[in-house]
């Protein structure tokens, strides 16, 4: 079941097209990684996909999509003597069994009680997942959401959230930069560049042209697959190769 989708998305800021007649989809339970260069629209479709920005183009979700969505950042006031627990209960009190069950789907029951200001990166992202989790989405959304983090930390948080999807059954749109830690265990990537340059498994987009050309051949350039066992299979005419057949003259 599709539980958004897109034909023909397009957004305009001023008089520049970001985004051109950009077609795509997420299915339950899927991971898909979208990746591009800087300015190429991750985070733009991200927006349009949760109603932030205004779209041109078609945009359809299914009935009750709950989405949870896991910001690059977030900014607190370091002065402010909250703790993990007290923070995922604003603006909205929840049970803490609620609170507890968010925080260990996310890893980070461990630290509940540790002050906010004292997190290191990698436990604010985790504690931003869990509070993404409160709400029990059928799609979990993170904006470059392992930005800062160095590589062991970033794969860790990957394996993360393939746990929450193994866990929740979820499905997960991740905007990555890390190219070196997309995991095989995405169903698919996306390749944006204004537009939908190729998309497929790892693999395929990794050796599709229209990537290289964006990221280039060498080691900087290839998507490192971290392989595990995940029970999500997807027929391959409906989510094989298709590189470079999508809007080739976009902008």
């Amino acid at each position: 079941m599709k539980l958004i989708s897109t034909e023909k998305l397009t957004v305009k800021h001023g008089s520049k097209t970001t985004l051109d007649a950009v077609d795509f989809h997420i299915e339950n339970g899927e991971i898909v990684t979208l990746v591009g260069p800087n300015g190429s629209g991750k985070t733009t479709l991200l927006r349009a996909l949760i109603g932030a920005i205004p779209s041109d183009g078609k945009i359809t979700r299914a009935e009750n999509l709950k989405i949870g969505y896991v910001p690059q950042k977030l900014q607190l006031d370091p002065s402010l003597p909250l703790s993990v627990k007290r923070f995922l209960s604003l603006p909205t009190r929840h049970p803490l069994a609620e609170v507890t069950a968010a925080l260990d789907a996310g890893g980070a029951g461990h630290i509940a009680d540790t002050a906010m200001a004292d997190l290191s990166g990698g436990q604010l992202q985790r504690v931003l997942l869990a509070r993404a989790l409160l709400h029990k989405p059928n799609l979990l959304i993170l904006d470059e959401a392992t930005q800062g983090l160095d590589q062991p930390g970033a794969a860790s948080f990957y394996q993360q959230i393939e746990d929450v999807r193994s866990q929740l059954g979820c499905a997960v749109l991740m905007v990555s930069h890390d190219l070196h830690v997309v995991m095989a265990a995405s169903d698919r990537v996306v390749c944006l560049n204004g537009h939908v340059c190729c998309h497929g498994t790892p693999d395929i987009v990794a050796s599709a042209p229209e990537y290289r050309a964006l990221f280039g051949t060498g080691t900087g350039g290839a998507l490192a697959l971290y392989r595990h066992e995940h029970s999500h299979s997807h027929d391959d005419h409906e989510h094989g190769p298709n590189c470079g057949h999508e809007n080739q003259n976009a902008g």
